[in-house]
């Protein structure tokens, strides 16, 4: 499979490429993972209901879900997914960008043995460098509430609020990013 582009994440090189059904196991084993050290922390924000195997499977299938591979040990550090679909709630912000072409990242997630060492990071401007490569304009997404860490992430990258959502978990902020500054 062939390896988008490689970063020098701090400690190691990360590697990014689309995700295969072989991929599976091992990112449905650190999501689990994942969801279960942020309710230890608190933030519950995913449970057993979302995000499951299906939605997964189904963004390898569309070509929408990419991984980045930790070079030293082999292991994928993160996860996300970028596509034009959109939840009805984000027509109702007021989005900064409009008739811009922007994509929108779902399911971003750092594998915890990764988490604290800057792959947040190190994902988020490689996702970002490949939309504008591909001449997008302008990144939203929806970020939790109740997680200071992917906010203090979003607003250290620049991203504004645009609204709100209140969905099944709770209260979420809409942000948004142009791309092209």
């Amino acid at each position: 499979m062939k390896t988008t582009e490689c970063y020098d994440g701090g400690k190691s090189t990360v590697c990014f490429r689309k995700a295969d059904l072989s991929d599976l196991d091992e990112i449905l084993t650190f999501v689990q993972a994942s969801i279960e050290k942020m309710i230890s922390e608190g933030i519950f924000q995913w449970d057993e209901i979302y995000p499951c195997r299906s939605d997964f499977e189904e963004d390898i299938r569309q070509g929408t879900l990419s991984v980045g591979i930790d070079e030293v040990t082999g292991k994928i550090a993160s996860i996300y997914v970028l596509n034009d679909l959109y939840d009805e709630a984000y027509t109702t912000a007021d989005w900064k960008y409009h008739g811009e072409k922007f994509h929108i990242l779902h399911r971003i997630v750092v594998n915890p043995e990764f988490q604290h060492k800057g792959m947040g990071r190190t994902t988020m401007v490689h996702l970002m460098q490949e939309l504008k490569a591909q001449g997008m304009e302008a990144l939203r997404l929806d970020v939790f509430s109740e997680n200071p860490y992917s906010q203090r992430l979003y607003d250290s990258l620049g991203f504004i609020r645009c609204g709100q959502a209140q969905w099944r978990k709770g209260l979420f902020f809409l942000l948004e990013k142009k791309l092209t500054e």
